[in-house]
């Protein structure tokens, strides 16, 4: 890792909600931000942030309803609109009215297609990493078997009350979320303990088990048609755009590359056959490789 110092503690209050973000690097120079998914926190990108703090302006926030950032109660305060603007707001209030390059994983790659399809303008670059496209993701949910099944513990994280399940035996189910699939000794004990700290503050998983929520997002229910992003209107992304896809991902499928490049028509993927869900912590070095030959294009 870079010694560039990452400065964790700083606090934007944006579109009605106080965001707490990492961050490295001069504000003067471009833009590149981070944004992590579920069950995770900034850390996520705390390789990344040591990494371009070099040459950028690395900012990783703590997403609404995790960690140490505001966390909304009503479950509609989760709504993909919001979770957009957020991102809006935020960039605005980092000093960049501007283009900029945005990174999303997991849920903060489901928010970063949403904001590119709805905000092309403000983007130099988009990066998405095993986080599918909505009009593939809802082809997939409702058409394909494979990944109707392993979205089934959507389903499950939108029932009333699993917060108490996935808090039990200190943490127990996240934290076998993490090790389970991803490659032996990707996440160390001090990286799980970092972890159990942000689930444990006060609202944290409630909080981001809200973005199912307020989404409903998942394959369909007995009797029922699938759940997923709402997949209407133009759903085109004008971005370049590269989309970085570990393989060996158990609950988001390759299929989810599948005619991609019909949404989205100046796209370069770049498979990982090795890697999992978790491929940010199990390749740092590929991923910010990757990253370094997109942006300079």
């Amino acid at each position: 890792m870079s010694s560039i110092n990452i400065f964790e503690g700083n606090y934007v209050s944006v579109n009605g909600v106080r965001l707490h973000l990492a961050s490295a690097g001069e504000p003067s120079r471009p833009l590149i931000l981070f944004l992590h998914g579920f069950p995770e926190f900034w850390y996520a990108w705390r390789r990344q942030l040591a990494e371009f703090g070099a040459t950028h302006f690395a900012v990783a926030p703590d997403m609404r309803g995790y960690n140490l950032s505001s966390k909304p109660d009503d479950v509609s305060a989760y709504a993909v609109k919001h979770l957009v603007e957020d991102v809006r707001e935020l960039a605005r209030q980092l000093g960049y009215p501007g283009r900029f390059t945005l990174v999303g994983h997991d849920w903060g790659g489901a928010v970063a297609w949403a904001f590119a399809i709805a905000h092309p303008e403000l983007l130099e670059r988009l990066v998405i990493i095993n986080a599918p496209h909505p009009g593939v993701f809802a082809r997939e949910l409702r058409e394909n078997p494979a990944q109707q099944q392993a979205s089934q513990y959507m389903i499950w994280f939108r029932t009333p009350g699993v917060e108490t399940a996935l808090a039990a035996d200190n943490y127990a189910l996240l934290v076998r979320a993490l090790t389970a699939t991803a490659a032996p000794g990707t996440f160390s004990e001090a990286d799980l303990e970092a972890y159990r700290s942000a689930w444990s503050q006060p609202g944290a998983l409630t909080g981001g088990l809200n973005y199912y929520r307020a989404a409903r997002i998942g394959p369909p229910a007995p009797g029922g048609p699938a759940a997923s992003f709402p997949a209407d209107g133009d759903l085109r992304v004008a971005v370049p755009t590269l989309v970085i896809w570990g393989e060996r991902d158990h609950a988001l499928l390759p299929g989810n590359l599948d005619g991609l490049d019909a949404f989205v028509p100046d796209l370069r993927i770049e498979r990982i056959p090795e890697g999992s869900h978790w491929v940010v912590h199990e390749k740092p070095q590929e991923i910010s490789r990757l990253l370094r030959q997109f942006i300079a294009g």
